[in-house]
């Protein structure tokens, strides 16, 4: 409640303006059925036509009233929930940006998913039925009991005790459905992840002949929700057969009741059809309050996952000054150092990098090659602060990164990530995500170094359509576009994760060597798993079991680096 309370309250002035037209609609609800009592027990039985008519037009006043107020009442209800569910959403979004890599992993793709879209959905939903079905309820049955007393203190009393009873029913109803809903949120997420693997692992699963499996898998996830839906949609079924059972029960008592004061002359007959239309009014409301009222722990339970990720720290913040004076002043050409550094996972017994020490410099190439799972993508995420050092220090321009804030660090640094991503759109959206403000003849020029000159041969050029991840093209051509992305980029530092792999030979020197020029006043590193596209670094880092074991050129760990001449021997053929 505290998060929902929070996101509602910049919207105090329409909440306030809601709950008021919704009143007024209320009031003209209740009006209604005792004008027409008054104008058939006094009107018809005095045979007064001018009463009659005035009635009429009250009363015709009261519905115009009671109907308007519940059109803008719904029509302000939906907004609010519409703003409130919009900044929830929002502000889960915007949380998930500042997660480190172990952050985002904890929650998970498939429940960020769900966080994000059904969970900000149900809240939504929740909100608008709570204004219109649940609000008004204790209005209305206090006010309904109180006419219906005014009109007799036994009918009135008749009134509330069916009210009560068919409340105890709701209670008992809420307090059982309450568990299951909180389940079915889990079971949600579960099968986003399994229906998620399935549609993005179909390839590997046809090729593995996997299919009845995977089938198996859906139908466990599946079934499971389907068990708990059916549990809460039996409670749904014998709170809605109760409850018209109650309002059955009550219409009789009332015809009964009535009748006996009727003809006990306490009261006149069409009075009777104005506690009817009171009693009616109430268990319908308090039937529908019942069913919102079941789905209040479903909601309770999405703000708890919205607030899980909202409320979360972020393992990396920004700026932290402790680190700053810790800052020591690298060489004018050093653009990043590791310092000894060393990085464990939160929930490792060792640390997956031991004691890094190497410097990128400017106008300089540093290579990092290595066995896979020897931390070489590790390095490159410690440097965008994705994860920071457990112990040492990485420095950035002599500044240790933890002191800088990660939009100031991260925009002087160009990645091209290990996978090659690209977002549904435009090849020309994709390369400005690089730089804005790009005009075509950069762009063009970017794409000419990545030698992505394929692209001057679609039928769009630029304007290409590029569909999500980049399916449409292929991994040589993603990779060649994510390069050309990053060299849109103004930076100090490029940072290349093994983005060469997909390329031949012929193409991956070529790209090398055009990128010489466009990178001569930065820093450039450049993780690899083949020889060749290293050969020629200016120093070369050997990583196994996430510990340096050689450094140096080429030539140099030949001679001294036994685990670099076997990756090299292992490549390369014997005369190279």
């Amino acid at each position: 409640m505290r998060l929902l309370l929070r996101f509602m309250k910049p919207y105090r002035a329409l909440t306030a303006v809601t709950l008021l037209v919704l009143l007024v609609d209320n009031v003209g609800t209740l009006l209604v059925p005792t004008m027409l009592a008054d104008m058939i027990n006094t009107g018809i039985g005095t045979g007064d036509f001018d009463y009659i008519v005035s009635g009429g037009f009250a009363m015709l006043g009261a519905s115009l009233l009671a109907s308007g107020g519940a059109m803008t009442g719904a029509y302000l209800a939906a907004k609010l929930a519409a703003n409130v569910a919009r900044d929830i959403r929002n502000a889960v979004y915007d949380a998930s940006l500042a997660f480190s890599s172990s952050d985002f992993e904890e929650f998970g793709t498939g429940s960020m998913i769900t966080r994000t879209l059904n969970d900000t959905n149900v809240i939504q939903q929740s909100i608008i039925a709570t204004i219109q079905l649940v609000l008004p309820v204790p209005f209305l049955a206090v006010a309904g009991i109180i006419m219906a007393c005014m009109i007799d203190y036994q009918m009135g009393i008749l009134l509330a005790f069916v009210v009560a009873i068919v409340l105890a029913i709701a209670v008992v109803t809420v307090t059982k459905a309450a568990p299951i809903f909180m389940s079915l949120q889990k079971l949600i997420d579960r099968m986003n992840v399994v229906l998620r693997e399935s549609i993005v692992g179909a390839r590997v699963i046809r090729a593995f002949n996997k299919e009845r499996h995977s089938e198996r898998r859906l139908d466990e996830v599946f079934t499971d929700y389907a068990d708990r839906a059916i549990k809460v949609n039996l409670l749904f079924a014998g709170l809605d057969c109760s409850a018209f059972f109650f309002m059955n029960i009550a219409e009789v008592a009332v015809l009964w009741v009535g009748g006996n004061r009727v003809g006990a002359h306490a009261m006149q007959i069409a009075s009777i059809s104005a506690v009817l239309e009171y009693a009616m009014l109430i268990l319908f409301f308090v039937m529908m309050a019942q069913i919102v009222a079941l789905t209040l722990p479903r909601a309770k339970a999405c703000l708890d996952r919205a607030a899980e990720v909202i409320d979360r720290v972020p393992e990396i913040v920004d700026g932290d000054a402790s680190f700053a004076a810790a800052a020591d002043a690298d060489g004018e050409d050093d653009v990043a150092v590791f310092d000894h550094a060393s990085f464990r996972f939160a929930d490792a017994d060792e640390d997956t990098l031991h004691d890094l020490t190497f410097t990128c410099r400017r106008g300089q190439t540093t290579a990092i090659i290595g066995p896979t799972g020897s931390g070489k993508s590790t390095i490159a995420k410690m440097l965008l602060r994705l994860h920071d050092v457990t112990d040492g220090a990485v420095r950035f321009e002599g500044r240790d990164v933890r002191s800088m804030s990660q939009c100031d660090l991260r925009s002087r640094i160009a990645y091209v990530p290990q996978k090659a991503w690209l977002f549904s759109g435009t090849v020309a959206s994709n390369l400005r995500y690089g730089d804005e403000g790009a005009d075509e003849a950069r762009m063009r020029h970017a794409l000419e170094v990545a030698q992505s000159e394929f692209v001057f041969g679609l039928k769009d050029g630029l304007d290409a359509p590029v569909a999500q991840g980049g399916t449409n093209f292929s991994g040589g051509q993603r990779q060649r576009l994510s390069i050309a992305r990053a060299l849109m980029k103004p930076a100090e530092l490029f940072v290349f994760d093994d983005s060469f792999s997909a390329l031949d030979f012929k193409t991956d020197a070529a790209l090398r060597r055009a990128l010489v020029p466009e990178t001569r006043d930065a820093a450039v590193l450049i993780i690899a798993q083949r020889i060749s596209t290293i050969l020629n670094a200016d120093q070369i880092v050997v990583l196994k079991d996430g510990r340096i074991e050689g450094k140096g050129t080429h030539e140099e760990l030949m001679e001294s680096c036994e685990v670099y001449r076997a990756i090299a021997e292992s490549q390369m053929k014997g005369g190279e």
